[in-house]
Parts: structure tokens; C-alpha cells; sequence
């Protein structure tokens, strides 16, 4: 019988690692986040106090039950898992945690549309922070004073 290493070449996949532990899903979630029709991505630079995952893009998968039963949440988890093993190896940065969560376009959509919207998470999620300005009103430097409170009507 052929051992399983035999018969897959090497190949970039193995460069994807897996985040397991509660922790490190929660660490995650406080870096950047892009929310897509079929998932939402969570994506965080590391600290590279493990030197065995040094080069790695770790990914973890997630489905939460008001998604469906267990099937529909299993399905949605392996079609994320298959996304990331087509699109990762080009789009993802290495040293970086991402944390798929799975959205109900996830088993109703194509494929294609997962896959697509996975290369446009991974890109939006490495750009830099767009800042929005505060509405012309609220501005210091305007030139309208900010509004005062008003008295309550029959007093003054």
C-alpha cells in the first residue's frame, strides 16, 4: 500500500496551517475583519513566538448553528476548507491567523462566488485602513459652530 506522503507531492497547501484552540480564534477576531455575501474573514499578524509556524498562514473555519443543522454547517465548513486550499496559496500572507466564518450564501451560492469572494477578503483585509472623515457639520474646522442645546419648549 502507498503511505499518503508518497502520493501527494509536495505542494504550497502545506504551507496552510490550522488554528485549533479557543484563544486563537478569539485573538483573531480583534484584527481586521471583511464581511463578503458568503463569509466573513477575520485576519490578524501574529507574533512569531512559535518558530514551527514561523512561514505559515493559519486558517480556522467556523459555523454557527444559526446557519442550520449540523449537515448545512459541515457542508459550509468543507466548501470554505476547499476555497481556501485554491485560492491561499496565492492571496494569503504568511505570519498572518485568518478565521473564516460561514455566512447562509455559503452552501447556497456557487462555488465560483465563494472563491472569488475569498480572493477579495484576503486582498481587502491587507490594505491600509481607509480613514472617514467626520460629517462637514461636526468638522473643527468648519466654519458652522457646532449646535447648541436647545431649551426645552416653555422654557427659557
Amino acid at each position: 500500500m502507498i503511505g499518503r506522503e508518497s502520493a501527494c507531492p509536495a505542494s504550497p497547501v502545506t504551507a496552510i496551517g490550522r488554528l485549533k484552540t479557543r484563544e486563537e480564534f478569539l485573538q483573531a477576531r480583534e484584527g481586521t475583519r471583511f464581511a463578503a455575501p458568503t463569509l466573513v474573514l477575520q485576519a490578524i499578524a501574529r507574533e512569531e513566538a512559535d518558530e514551527t509556524q514561523c512561514g505559515v498562514a493559519r486558517f480556522g473555519f467556523t459555523a454557527t448553528k444559526r446557519l442550520g443543522g449540523a449537515v448545512l454547517r459541515n457542508r459550509a465548513r468543507r466548501r470554505l476548507k476547499e476555497a481556501v486550499r485554491l485560492v491561499a496559496p496565492g492571496h494569503a500572507t504568511p505570519g498572518y491567523d485568518y478565521v473564516l466564518i460561514a455566512r447562509a450564501g455559503t452552501v447556497q451560492r456557487p462555488f465560483a462566488e465563494i472563491t472569488k469572494d475569498l480572493e477579495r477578503a484576503l486582498t481587502k483585509v491587507h490594505q491600509a485602513p481607509k480613514h472617514r472623515q467626520a460629517p462637514k457639520a461636526l468638522r473643527r474646522d468648519s466654519k458652522q459652530p457646532l449646535p447648541r442645546d436647545r431649551a426645552k419648549p416653555g422654557q427659557q
